[in-house]
């Protein structure tokens, strides 16, 4: 990977991590059409995550170190584990555990034929309709103060379904928390604070994996991801504000037509499956 690649792929992580567009669906397919053909990878795109979910971290600073203090009062009993804080705390562990055993038991699956660009096109548009569909029938009732141990329990296997590219990590966690209720920036930030654990643990799990890919170096992905971590942190600010006053539709339309690009830059020959 070179480094002009590596800049153009942190941008690309950078505006997609957050958004519900999938951003490894982006990473596959802007390392075919630009860079010879050549997906970046699964070690390339966990690491590069580092630096959108570092964003993460910083943009919540308050929220995190709230959550976490709560959480670790409510170990030695001074904090009530209903304390909404704390139970968030416990949650986003929990939520975590999911997507972590799945991850681990298709690693091999994840990293090769899950990453076919025509089940990324599926996912795509399948996963488009379902946000539509949550976001007509939203009833917009509950802040995330109010997240219950099941609902965060469930949100957690919908993260999952993100080990799939193009499904989108934020779209599976948004869509879960419309349909069971959820404000859409209510879902939107504990989608944000549900992929930190798996994130991390991801990105720094894949980290044995660069100096083994001859198409990686340290570089080049080092860049990339500092990239990545100042374009999220602008992207995590402008989302939220969006959400508050608008739908997803804008999303739902973009996925559906990068879907129905892509099957045709598949089916030209542009683009290898």
């Amino acid at each position: 990977m070179g480094w002009l690649e590596a800049i153009v792929l942190g941008i690309v992580q950078g505006l997609t991590e957050f958004l519900p567009i999938s951003s490894s669906a982006h990473q596959s397919i802007v390392g075919q059409l630009f860079f010879g053909g050549h997906d970046p990878g699964a070690a390339f795109t966990a690491v590069s995550q580092l630096g959108t979910e570092t964003a993460v971290i910083v943009y919540f600073a308050k929220d995190i170190g709230r959550i976490i203090a709560r959480w670790s009062g409510s170990l030695v009993g001074r904090v009530p584990r209903e304390d909404p804080d704390a139970r968030i705390g416990w949650l986003v562990i929990i939520g975590s555990i999911p997507i972590g055993i799945l991850g681990l038991l298709f690693e091999d699956a994840i990293g090769t034929s899950l990453r076919n660009l025509w089940i990324t096109v599926a996912m795509l548009a399948g996963v488009g309709i379902v946000l539509w569909i949550a976001d007509r029938v939203a009833r917009n009732r509950y802040e995330l103060t109010q997240l219950t141990w099941l609902d965060g329990i469930a949100l957690g296997f919908a993260q999952a379904l993100a080990l799939i590219p193009g499904v989108s990590r934020s779209g599976a966690t948004i869509a879960g928390g419309l349909f069971l209720g959820y404000k859409r920036e209510a879902a939107t930030r504990y989608a944000f604070l549900l992929a930190v654990p798996a994130v991390f643990i991801s990105g720094l799990f894949k980290l044995k994996d660069i100096p083994d890919d001859p198409n990686l170096s340290w570089g080049p992905t080092i860049v990339a991801t500092v990239i990545a971590f100042g374009i999220g942190l602008a992207v995590i600010h402008w989302l939220l504000k969006y959400v508050s006053k608008h739908s997803f539709s804008i999303f739902v339309w973009y996925r559906l037509g990068l879907a129905a690009l892509v099957a045709g830059l598949l089916l030209g020959g542009v683009l290898q499956p």
